[in-house]
């Protein structure tokens, strides 16, 4: 039995059936660990999402900012816009089963026996993880709830950029999502910047979210996707997996439940 972390699939769907023969993935025994963005800019975002699915338990999977953008999209019945690759999902037979699925996905998830947490984008800072874990299931019963829908059309925007505890309704869900899902760097006045995409020498003046004094107790190990830019490895203990496959790049694996972690990668193509 093995439990291997997997960077962002983003609908390479052929790339994660390599990767997997790369690791001697066993479904009867092994887990995967998904960081989330199983969808959109890859080509076969419907078979990435109906396998990960069909994995059952044998999966565990967080939300990330591509699969909430196809939530909202599903919310709203609106077409897809060319840049996405969503449109087979969209119109599929299961779709409707799909999109239950896929909204019913923790934002973050903590396995005590490996002190290990998983996330798309980070944690704030000034999060430890009992506020954490607090504050993702707030956001999971509002995206399980009624108020699912009128979430997801309030959902978009880089306001609030300051977390602060005192944030309501809309404005509080809001940040709480960008902070799991798209939190990068953090300027000189601890706002967060989402424009910044590149690597962190590439932006004076800002400062990834990892490198700030933590709240997290030190011995929680945090692995993280969704940024293509940053490589792939070992930030202390903090553990970059999105090896930007969908342009390009590589798709990540990582062993996390032996004492000497072992990578593996599929080179992918554009």
């Amino acid at each position: 039995m093995a439990i291997y972390a997997i960077g962002d699939v983003q609908g390479c769907y052929a790339e994660l059936c390599r990767l997997l023969e790369k690791i001697n993935f066993d479904e009867a025994a092994d887990t995967l660990w998904f960081c989330g963005d199983l969808v959109n800019r890859g080509p076969q975002s419907l078979h990435t999402l109906r396998f990960v699915k069909s994995l059952g338990s044998g999966a565990v999977t967080v939300l990330g900012n591509h699969d909430l953008h196809l939530l909202a999209l599903y919310h709203s019945a609106k077409q897809p816009s060319p840049k996405d690759s969503l449109y087979a999902l969209l119109n599929s037979p299961d779709c409707d089963e799909l999109m239950s699925w896929l909204q019913s996905r923790p934002m973050l998830h903590y396995d005590a026996s490996l002190e290990t947490l998983l996330v798309h984008a980070g944690v704030h800072p000034a999060w430890s993880l009992k506020l954490a874990m607090s504050l993702a299931q707030e956001l999971e019963t509002v995206l399980g709830g009624e108020t699912g829908k009128a979430f997801f059309q309030h959902m978009y925007g880089d306001q609030p950029d300051t977390w602060s505890d005192r944030l309501e309704a809309m404005d509080r869900w809001r940040c709480i999502t960008n902070v799991f899902t798209r939190m990068r760097f953090f300027d000189a006045r601890q706002k967060m910047n989402f424009s910044a995409k590149g690597g962190p020498t590439q932006h004076a003046g800002l400062t990834p979210w990892f490198e700030l004094e933590a709240a997290l107790a030190p011995q929680i190990r945090v692995l993280f996707g969704h940024w293509s830019t940053l490589a792939v490895g070992n930030y202390g203990r903090h553990v970059a997996l999105d090896g930007g496959c969908v342009w390009g790049g590589r798709l990540a694996a990582l062993r996390i439940d032996s004492e000497a972690a072992e990578w593996f990668y599929y080179r992918c193509s554009d």
